[in-house]
């Protein structure tokens, strides 16, 4: 009972955001106390597992590992989408696609202008991303009266920008990649595909009432045996989650979902936040801190609410659909806001483009909190406007007259 009511709770989108808050905030505050240096060398403490050549430090263990559910969450809500979702056809994907676009682009030229003239281009990457689960909890919090559609296009939007950021990992954080380990993981991903197709309703084995177990088993050892060659391979190790929740069969890869979702929403995101945020507030004058800092905070905020709202705009022209009223611009802009959320994915982000550069990490990481803190306040403010419109608009047509 008292684990149903626990995954219940923070199966809430707006529970879950709260939970990633609190998980930041104590980071922060804990980095910044005497407790600071012990838990830091506690997350810098390897475990080792010279069998198998792995030799991560927790904090390693936190985001190469655990996050890998996150990102295999994310991958089969993509493919749901692609299948049956707001994404199934190319006129239905258009729209989002092309305002994602516009919310990758914008802000990365926003940091390349600001940090790249200090040699700090390689952290263009960061402000591109979006937090599904902070962005969501925004808008569930705030905007109780906004239509669906508002919500619809806010998740095909995110789910397309963290796709990009995915593919982002994939191609500019990968490392002396080992082609032979590629090959295997892609082999052992298209074997883990298959058999969860036993899964399905309709197949042999569940037709004949077999039992699931076995094959549920199986999976769960492809789904370690996937990671550990992509770790093997040079590529970051997320990707096997990502590439997971695409092979899955669309109907196990939902019961997978829902089963993993409270530890994800209730133990993996927060306590990812919590040590990527554990980072002392670094004591030097404004003049002294890196450009890094300042591109992110312009960038996540202002570039994403620019991007996504000019690229929105343009795209709710190109892709007019009769079967569907058009966002208006307002919802647009906030939707915009909203995508400024950076958090999860551009503290991953962060610490991968700058790992060889500790105080730089550091700085980041403050950069991207605040940046998606403000983003909150600004969204908050704008969801809410838009819940208040929307309100007003329903009380109005109830109280109206009946047309003769």
């Amino acid at each position: 009972m008292l684990l149903s009511r626990t995954a219940h709770f923070v199966r809430s989108e707006r529970n879950a955001a709260v939970l990633l808050l609190v998980g930041a905030l104590t980071g922060l505050v804990v980095a910044n106390t005497a407790l600071g240096p012990t838990a830091v060398g506690v997350l810098s403490h390897h475990i080792a597992m010279p069998a198998l050549d792995l030799d991560l430090s927790a904090n390693h263990w936190i985001s190469d590992g655990l996050l890998t559910v996150f990102f295999f969450i994310v991958a089969v809500e993509l493919k749901r989408e692609l299948v049956i979702g707001e994404l199934n056809s190319i006129s239905r994907a258009l729209l989002p696609a092309i305002a994602a676009l516009g919310g990758v682009l914008v802000p990365a030229l926003i940091y390349l202008a600001i940090a790249a003239p200090a040699g700090l281009a390689q952290g263009w990457p960061i402000p591109t991303a979006t937090d599904i689960a902070f962005a969501m909890g925004v808008l569930a919090v705030f905007g109780r009266a906004i239509p669906n559609r508002v919500r619809v296009f806010l998740l095909a939007l995110a789910v397309l920008d963290d796709l990009v950021a995915i593919l982002l990992i994939a191609v500019f954080f990968t490392t002396n990649a080992q082609p032979a380990f590629i090959a295997v993981a892609g082999l052992t991903t298209i074997a883990f595909g298959l058999l969860s197709r036993l899964l399905t309703p309709r197949s042999s084995w569940i037709l004949n009432r077999r039992a699931q177990w076995p094959i549920v088993t199986a999976l769960i050892i492809l789904a370690v045996l996937v990671w550990y060659l992509t770790y093997r391979s040079g590529v970051h190790p997320t990707i096997a989650g990502v590439a997971l929740g695409l092979a899955i069969a669309r109907r196990p890869g939902g019961r997978a979902t829902h089963l993993l979702e409270p530890f994800s929403s209730g133990v993996v995101l927060p306590l990812f936040a919590l040590t990527a945020a554990m980072v002392p507030i670094p004591t030097i004058s404004l003049d002294k801190i890196s450009p890094a800092f300042w591109a992110i905070i312009v960038a996540l905020p202002v570039g994403k609410m620019i991007g996504i709202g000019i690229a929105g705009v343009a795209s709710s022209r190109i892709a007019r659909r009769k079967d569907k009223p058009s966002l208006e611009f307002a919802d647009i802009v906030t939707i915009g806001a909203l995508g400024g959320i950076g958090f999860t994915v551009s503290l991953l982000m962060n610490a991968l483009a700058f790992g060889s550069k500790p105080e730089i990490v550091a700085e980041g990481t403050l950069a991207v909190l605040a940046a998606s803190g403000i983003a909150i306040v600004v969204s908050a403010a704008l969801v809410s406007l838009r819940s208040r419109h929307y309100q007003q608009r329903k009380s109005q047509k109830a109280t109206a007259p009946p047309t003769q």
